[in-house]
């Protein structure tokens, strides 16, 4: 049996039906159509230029333009319609630092989407033996929460739907990845604590007014009147008295 056979009959990817590891999956996934989208865009538009003069107007320009978007670079000639003179235009503007930008943090999030899931399957058991795994996946998972958020409003376009998409996802699995934080279990045993030191008082000082209240009552009966024992006597029943005269 080859070693993948062996893994999966081992139930080693049990885990992706796990929340934390699905959604990472699912990252992974969202992640290549971002990139894939948008660092593999290309359009193109066409001009009419219709002259007084039949003979010099050009009725089909082609303009061609593709990722990084920098549309400022595109140039093509039109008729000037005085002749066969030729003028060179160029289109306006310039999107090449958002749609880098967005390709650059799709990429980043592809590898490391990557990495984890292949972490939370083979390397289970060394990503929970510390704090240390979880802390920096969490602090990832933020960080990349933040930097889908900022591309997706930069990049203003019809293709920011895998922007949303992906930050619905990593925002979504901050929450997962929380959990397997140590500051998760810290924060209940801290809520805990103070309800299990209000119940003990409580039950404390109850046992204590209840033995308090019985002990007076005892103390109260036995010292109703002065015992024998005061006047260095014992009972020995019925004491007579003769009159003398």
């Amino acid at each position: 049996m080859d070693p993948v056979s062996q893994l999966a009959s081992a139930g080693t990817f049990r885990v992706l039906k796990e929340p934390l590891a699905f959604l990472r999956a699912l990252e992974l996934l969202f992640a290549i159509f971002a990139f894939a989208t948008c660092g593999g865009y290309s359009g193109g538009l066409r001009l009419s230029v219709d002259c007084v003069n039949k003979t010099e107007s050009n009725l089909s320009i082609d303009i061609a333009f593709a990722y990084p978007f920098r549309l400022h670079q595109v140039t093509f000639e039109v008729p000037t319609c005085e002749g066969k003179e030729r003028q060179k235009l160029a289109l306006i503007g310039d999107s090449s630092s958002s749609a880098e930008f967005f390709v650059t943090v799709a990429v980043f999030a592809f590898l490391y989407s990557l990495a984890a899931t292949v972490v939370y399957i083979f390397f289970q058991n060394k990503y929970r033996e510390n704090n240390r795994g979880p802390l920096i996946d969490f602090i990832v998972t933020v960080v990349f929460s933040f930097l889908w958020l900022v591309g997706s409003s930069a990049w203003a376009k019809g293709l920011s739907v895998f922007g949303f998409l992906n930050f619905i996802l990593w925002a979504g699995n901050i929450w997962f990845v929380f959990k397997e934080t140590g500051w998760h279990s810290s924060g209940q045993r801290y809520l805990s604590d103070p309800m299990e030191k209000h119940s003990s008082s409580y039950n404390q000082g109850g046992y204590n007014q209840d033995s308090y209240g019985s002990s007076s009552g005892y103390s109260q009966q036995a010292s109703l009147g002065p015992s024998s024992d005061e006047f260095g006597q014992q009972p020995t029943g019925p004491t007579s008295f003769t009159n003398q005269i």
